[in-house]
């Protein structure tokens, strides 16, 4: 029931130079503690943390913790943008990690905490932060 399809799309970045395979998987890690707990490690492993931060906060990539999904927030969504990648940075893994290897990053970023205060950022289509507002108004 939780299976979804992966598309290849040559205009990603593989991971390693190879690209995923187009399979349909089905996630055996929702709401599993150590596939999450190999997840975590996998996070550091794949130097996911580069981009992400420590604890998936958000650096140079988004913040994976602050409930705020670009391209989706549910488990295929996760699972897909990391397999396959996304435009702007986000490598395609599905080429050097096997599906359980994503389910088990895709438990463990469903397992982070939000943080208690989200700093307010809107999107431009670019992908990069709209200018912040003086703090009268609205964001544009």
């Amino acid at each position: 029931t939780n299976g979804i399809v992966i598309a290849r799309h040559d205009d990603r970045i593989f991971a390693g130079g190879i690209a995923p395979p187009a399979e349909k998987f089905v996630n055996g890690a929702e709401h599993d503690d150590k596939a999450a707990d190999e997840g975590s490690k996998l996070f550091t492993s794949m130097n996911c943390d580069g981009c992400h931060g420590g604890g998936a906060v958000g650096a140079v990539g988004p913040s994976l913790t602050d409930g705020r999904w670009r391209y989706g927030g549910a488990d295929a969504d996760i699972y897909r943008s990391i397999a396959e990648g996304r435009p702007r940075g986000m490598p395609s893994f599905g080429g050097v990690l096997q599906p359980p290897m994503l389910w088990q990053l895709v438990a463990y970023i469903k397992s982070l905490e939000a943080p208690k205060d989200v700093p307010t950022e809107s999107w431009t289509d670019s992908g990069a932060p709209a200018p912040r507002d003086s703090g009268t108004g609205p964001l544009h």
